[in-house]
């Protein structure tokens, strides 16, 4: 059993010029009190071919995380492009949005991404050298492809022997920064591991 779970993932402004920001807002939920931040990454990859030439474009540690419901925004820069092949700009690629716990990354969701000229006839003919004002980025969120990984959540405790429990919902919501620890009336539809989530937002097809 996974100690954070994402509930919801929409993705804003999209789709968007090539060169402009990535903004997801994630809604997840936590049924245990975790001692340290979890880390949250978005991963653009550059070539279907070779992973050096992927991009982290963002990193954030979020927390505290307490039981509760939970919701923000990441926002990163879009991909360098003299880090990227000029061949692989144009065509589809995949976006990952992966989050970890003391070093282990237990889910991670991947996105197809389309880019492509929005002018019809430069798509028709492409001039040699890609204008990258004129691209155009379209994340596919119709089907996103979601692994889940088991990991360890209370390693301290495990060491001893003991096994972790989920400790109670507290009262009234903890204060916190970041993220927006949802009132009981904004907190989004639950849904089970074989479910999908309530729309606007695409559904997260769940696969080991």
């Amino acid at each position: 059993m996974s100690a954070v779970n994402i509930t919801n993932v929409a993705i804003l402004d999209n789709p968007s010029p090539f060169l402009s920001p990535f903004q997801f807002e994630i809604s997840y939920e936590c049924v245990v009190s975790l001692k340290d931040d979890i880390e949250w990454k978005l991963i653009y990859v550059g070539s279907a071919e070779d992973e050096t030439y992927d991009q982290l474009l963002e990193s954030v540690l979020v927390g505290p995380v307490n039981v509760g419901n939970y919701r923000f925004v990441l926002q990163a820069d879009p991909p360098d492009p003299s880090k990227i092949r000029e061949e692989d700009i144009i065509g589809v690629t995949v976006l990952l949005l992966t989050c970890s716990y003391l070093g282990q990354e237990f889910i991670r969701v991947g996105y197809y991404v389309n880019n492509d000229y929005a002018d019809e006839q430069l798509r028709e003919e492409p001039p040699q050298k890609v204008l990258l004002d004129k691209v155009q980025r379209n994340i596919l969120t119709d089907k996103p492809r979601v692994t889940k990984f088991p990991i360890n959540f209370q390693p301290e405790e495990n060491e001893h022997g003991e096994q972790p429990t989920a400790s109670p919902p507290p009262e009234q919501p903890s204060e916190i920064n970041d993220p927006e620890q949802l009132p009981p009336h904004e907190q989004p539809a639950k849904s089970d591991e074989e479910k999908q989530p309530p729309p606007p937002s695409p559904s997260l097809d769940n696969s080991e």
